[in-house]
């Protein structure tokens, strides 16, 4: 659905984007994390023609982005929507009139039989159906947003790029959001771009993601791969570090994800072996909801290799922390 392809763009002598290559598939939901500042923004304003690049090739849907080909971009633009971090709902109108806006803009009747039910179904998708006449005041945060969703779908785009669309939501409205882009991309099958700072976003419902800093990608997979085995860059940036680790001994890191993440290595391996040994740290998170995460064990030095030979056997991933 959409090919980047060596991308770059620049303010002045402020180089946004560097070389970015990135695939997203159809029907896929994709996320672009990121510091404030990586990037990450700008890209997505590229792929919907809001800003222009400098070198390089977006294609969506087939079709190469140009902001100078005024037609085709507003025809492009056509089929994308986009939800933004403050809603950008108009204060004026109510509930009804902020979905039928887009219609408005490009000529619809919004007051046809088929205008109304379209307008109304989607109010229906989105749980706001009973707050058609209300005014944006009126409506909590939460509220707000799916009115902008709503809105955003209602042209009937191929993708909807979200820009930090949960930033501004508690926890628990953001689950409640990510579950309704959820339903979305499962009984509509549109492609859905995510670009956040938020790591709960992408473990929730993201099945590949791109981490972007300095306008480089410095790591792209599932975030499950992602994130329980993070790389140097990674690690920062979610700000993970060993530092209450035990000094003696010997810290060993598992990771659990697909196959092992069901299995009793850790008893066995206590049962099978039968030596002493710490646990020292460990997180079990929910990606997609499947359960992963990684455990540290502190081990004697003598029993070191006993331990990796075990875990190799029962093929967990390992690694010794220095």
């Amino acid at each position: 659905m959409v090919e980047i392809v060596n991308v770059n763009k620049s303010f002045g002598d402020l180089k946004v984007l560097q070389g970015i290559n990135i695939h997203i598939n159809d029907h896929e939901i994709y996320g672009i994390i990121g510091q404030s500042g990586a990037g990450k923004s700008t890209l997505l304003r590229c792929i919907n023609g809001l800003e222009s690049y400098d070198s390089g090739d977006i294609i969506v849907d087939g079709v190469k982005v140009n902001i100078h080909d005024k037609n085709q971009l507003r025809q492009l633009q056509k089929n994308m929507g986009m939800i933004f971090q403050n809603f950008n709902l108009l204060s004026r109108l109510n509930v009804y009139d902020n979905v039928a806006l887009p219609m408005k803009f490009w000529g619809m009747k919004t007051n046809t039989p088929e205008a109304r039910e379209k307008i109304l179904g989607l109010l229906r998708l989105v749980g706001l159906e009973d707050k058609k006449d209300a005014r944006p005041r009126e409506l909590s945060g939460g509220q707000m947003q799916r009115v902008a969703i709503a809105r955003a779908l209602v042209l009937d785009p191929k993708i909807l790029l979200c820009d930090e669309a949960t930033s501004a939501l508690d926890p628990g409205i953001t689950k409640e959001i990510l579950a309704l882009l959820q339903k979305i991309n499962d009984e509509m099958g549109i492609t859905i771009i995510v670009v956040t700072h938020q790591m709960e976003v992408v473990k929730q419902i993201c099945q590949r993601v791109s981490y972007i800093k300095g306008g480089r990608v410095l790591a792209e997979g599932k975030p499950e791969d992602l994130f329980v085995r993070p790389n140097k860059d990674i690690k920062g940036f979610l700000q993970e570090n060993s530092d209450l680790l035990p000094k003696e001994g010997v810290n060993i890191q598992m990771f659990f994800t697909d196959e092992s993440s069901d299995e009793p290595v850790i008893t066995g391996m206590a049962r099978n072996l039968g030596i002493d040994f710490s646990i020292c740290w460990g997180k079990l998170e929910d990606f997609r909801s499947n359960v992963f995460g990684s455990l540290v064990i502190n081990v004697k030095h003598e029993d070191q290799q006993k331990v990796c030979d075990y875990l190799d056997q029962a093929k967990v991933v390992w690694e010794v922390l220095e």
